[in-house]
């Protein structure tokens, strides 16, 4: 089931969810969701040796990106075509029986932005910064500002605890993630 506002307020008070730096509500609390920030960390794509990403090849996915950081308040210019990954400025904690939905906010996705290509769900038990893979489809650049609102996420009760929650898998690529990273998918082969 899909938390309310008065439930996302009794979970964040019961430290079922725990968010960090403490959510202003009164910005950004929705009827089912709660705002999030643009954090400071980008990682972006870089002229490489490549000619292609071959997931079966060895290639080191951290050296074809870099990461670029940005003050509070500062642009970051996401050009046309352009594809990031970025985190959220909070820090995200959930119990082990609630996972989170990341979605871009609608006055952003008018712009032609697009918050996360695919990883929209964080498991039960996650802990960390939220990633998101920002796109813009936009034909002009568009400037962001490290501090915005940036999505906004949903929480959902499961039937029960997990027993495998998120931080407590060991094959968990991005656990406690508090800065952009590069895709992990290498390891899977």
């Amino acid at each position: 089931m899909i938390l309310s506002d008065r439930d996302i307020i009794k979970f964040l008070k019961e430290e079922k969810i725990k968010i960090s730096p403490k959510p202003n509500l009164k910005e950004g609390l929705g009827p089912c969701s709660l705002d999030l920030h643009l954090g400071n960390s980008f990682k972006v794509f870089r002229p490489s040796q490549y000619p292609f990403i071959d997931l079966k090849r060895k290639i080191d996915l951290e050296n074809v990106m870099e990461e670029i950081t940005v003050k509070d308040g500062y642009p970051f210019i996401l050009q046309p075509r352009d594809f990031v990954i970025a985190v959220t400025k909070e820090e995200i904690w959930l119990d082990d029986d609630i996972m989170g939905r990341l979605d871009g906010r609608s006055s952003l996705g008018r712009l032609g932005i697009v918050v996360h290509s695919t990883a929209a769900r964080f498991d039960p038990g996650w802990k960390g910064r939220a990633v998101m893979e920002l796109g813009n489809l936009n034909i002009m650049p568009v400037v962001l500002y490290a501090g915005m609102r940036i999505c906004a996420m949903t929480f959902e009760t499961l039937s029960s605890k997990s027993e495998r929650p998120y931080t407590k898998k060991a094959d968990s690529k991005y656990k406690k993630q508090q800065t952009s990273a590069a895709s992990r998918i290498d390891k899977e082969f």
